[in-house]
């Protein structure tokens, strides 16, 4: 692999899973984003902002992070397939199981005491939807949580980041046989009735693709001479604001069912403009950045950030808006604010953890960020 490629590969790894701190801080009164989403609360400077960026332009992380880590897994085709999941399982499975071990352990901390308990009761995160102490769960609502669906909702990437790595034998058989066109129809349905039961279509299709892009030598580095990023940037951002203004003033059509079409395909035009746009569209900005001292030392701690952020930044949010109260522009300020608190926390917590318990950040972090 090249040092350009490698390069570029650390800077979105870092930059996307920086963003998503601002995907997951939005403050709506709908708390659950999805594609298909309409808003009922009034269209304002600060709703149509959170939106526009938590569920429009920021979409393109997860995509490009399916990819790199399709790529990256083909590339390394000449170790053993059974060292290959046996490293996955160290370096996905195992922070997997501590960080939502730890999700749950700050989650019970916090019911401990009124104050606090008031914001996670407030707070709304639990996957199965019983927002009640820990205390008053069984031991499987326990268990169920902590292997299944963790206060820490984010995890679901590397779990099923996993699976998609057990599944790549059959993966690269398809892609190596030329018949990726076979998995597309089977992963856009998967993703368009948002399945996600240990695999997910927009994951399986993007990491397919970054299989595909690997095994067929795609030049990732430069942009094709028939991309036209004007064009294509153009296209991701008005695509964007078109959509957001839809989610608000539409939202008593939600229903009708040739608006749920529009609305995601309008969504999906969103993600692969915004993957390309982003992808060939910034490298000025990408060779700047990793020429920054700084910024390459933060890049090292990428996966602490994604491993800490929720439920951490979900509790602040909840809090900051209390403490805020009667500020003008409270909401957006928030949103900021506490998308910046969590990063900067989780990059002090994270270079206290390296320096003092190196071994035990090792294994948090699947071997991440030590250099």
């Amino acid at each position: 692999m090249t040092r350009t490629l490698s390069l570029k590969f650390r800077f979105y790894s870092f930059v996307c899973i920086a963003l998503l701190t601002l995907v997951h801080a939005y403050n709506l009164e709908n708390g659950y984003l999805m594609p298909s989403t309409f808003v009922s609360e009034p269209l304002t400077f600060t709703s149509y902002v959170e939106y526009l960026f938590a569920n429009g332009l920021l979409r393109f992380r997860l995509p490009i992070l399916f990819i790199i880590s399709g790529f990256l897994f083909a590339y390394q085709d000449n170790r053993s397939y059974s060292a290959q999941i046996k490293k996955r399982f160290e370096t996905l499975l195992v922070p997997f199981f501590l960080w939502s071990l730890f999700s749950l352990l700050f989650t019970f901390l916090l019911q401990r005491f009124s104050y606090t308990a008031d914001i996670v009761y407030r707070a709304e995160i639990d996957q199965q939807g019983q927002n009640i102490p820990y205390e008053n769960l069984s031991w499987w609502g326990i268990i169920s949580r902590w292997l299944l669906t963790p206060p820490a909702f984010q995890l679901w990437f590397i779990h099923s980041l996993f699976f998609y790595n057990l599944f790549y034998p059959a993966i690269r058989w398809i892609v190596v046989k030329g018949y990726l066109w076979t998995i597309v129809p089977v992963t856009l349905f998967l993703w368009v009735i948002d399945f996600n039961l240990i695999i997910e279509g927009q994951g399986l299709l993007c990491f397919s693709l970054g299989v595909w892009l690997q095994k067929n030598n795609f030049s990732l580095e430069r942009k094709p001479k028939w991309l036209d990023i004007p064009f294509v940037a153009i296209v991701y951002f008005g695509v964007n604001i078109i959509k957001t203004f839809m989610a608000f003033e539409l939202a008593e059509y939600a229903r009708v069912i040739p608006l749920q079409v529009v609305f995601h395909l309008l969504y999906y035009i969103s993600v692969f403009t915004g993957v390309l746009t982003v992808w060939y569209g910034a490298d000025a900005i990408v060779y700047k950045c990793m020429r920054n001292k700084r910024f390459v030392a933060a890049s090292h701690f990428s996966f602490f950030i994604y491993g800490f952020h929720v439920p951490f930044l979900v509790y602040l949010s909840t809090w900051l808006l209390d403490v805020l109260q009667g500020f003008i522009y409270k909401r957006i300020i928030v949103y900021i604010l506490a998308s910046v608190i969590t990063i900067g926390l989780a990059l002090l917590i994270a270079n206290l953890l390296r320096k003092l318990t190196p071994k035990f950040y090792k294994i948090l972090t699947g071997g991440r960020g030590l250099g």
